[in-house]
């Protein structure tokens, strides 16, 4: 069996006792940062073989972690903080393991973009996680266009050499919104400041940020200034059957086609 194991983000008292018990009982573990996953182990008195897996190498790494699990080992796999897969190694190897039908499991814990949309206070009953900007400027910008009319609130992973200028970048595409930046989560200088895109984070960047930004607001349809009947005739003069027209204006206003059906009866009338 291999097992995905969430480790803490800052606070070790985070870590789960099925995630101990994950560790305890592997026969091999596998690890983003064989340095920094043996200072947990040995914060808990485990003492297991670590190996790599990171992204430079999560190919090779996969190959060994099933050939293992088909010898009937037990494997955990770790990153240096939080739940493998988000945003750190691990996609590649569960896609490996599926593939071979390696059976796995994920013992999950702690992670820092969810902590973070709970101290926010930012709506949370829609968002878009989207780890951290990556590429050229103009790769980063064509990607965040793509969100720019999501209304739910917006989940960056940002690091802070490229905290200002994510920010600005977020302004220049999003335009202007409230933002929070959510750092040390866990630790005992947590904290998440609020400030809007266009006046930036004030302050020295100090450890990995998590930018939230809430959502784009709803854009009021022009077409909706018009009567019921001359919204209709809009969509049949650009060529739609009466039936699709009826059912494109009642998608603009937010009822239903029968509330608008009668509009084309008096018409024909």
């Amino acid at each position: 069996m291999v097992t995905f194991v969430a480790t803490p983000i800052g606070n070790l008292g985070d870590i789960t006792l099925r995630a101990l018990d994950a560790l305890r009982e592997a026969d091999v573990i596998f690890c983003e940062d064989t340095r920094h996953t043996l200072k947990l182990l040995n914060y808990f008195e485990i003492k297991k073989p670590l190996l790599s897996c990171h992204k430079f190498n999560e190919l090779a790494a996969a190959e060994k972690v099933a050939a293992l699990a088909a010898e009937g080992k037990n494997v955990a796999v770790v990153t240096d903080a939080g739940t493998p897969v988000i945003s750190d190694p691990g996609n590649i190897l569960v896609n490996v393991l599926r593939e071979k039908g390696i059976r796995y499991t994920l013992a999950p814990g702690a992670c820092a973009f969810v902590a973070a949309l709970v101290l926010s206070g930012f709506p949370a009953e829609k968002f878009a996680f989207l780890g951290f900007l990556r590429g050229k400027r103009g790769e980063k910008k064509a990607f965040l266009q793509e969100y720019a009319d999501f209304r739910g609130t917006l989940v960056f992973y940002s690091a802070p050499q490229d905290t200002d200028e994510d920010i600005a970048l977020l302004y220049e595409t999003l335009g202007e919104r409230e933002a929070c930046a959510v750092r040390e989560i866990t630790k005992v200088h947590e904290s998440a400041e609020y400030f809007m895109l266009s006046e930036g984070l004030a302050g020295e960047k100090r450890g990995e940020y998590v930018l939230l930004v809430k959502g784009a607001q709803k854009r009021e349809n022009p077409l909706n200034s018009l009567s019921e009947r001359d919204h209709i005739a809009h969509y049949k003069a650009l060529g739609m059957s009466e039936k699709d027209a009826l059912k494109a204006a009642a998608k603009d206003r937010g009822v239903s086609k029968s509330e608008l059906y009668k509009f084309t009866i008096r018409e024909k009338e």
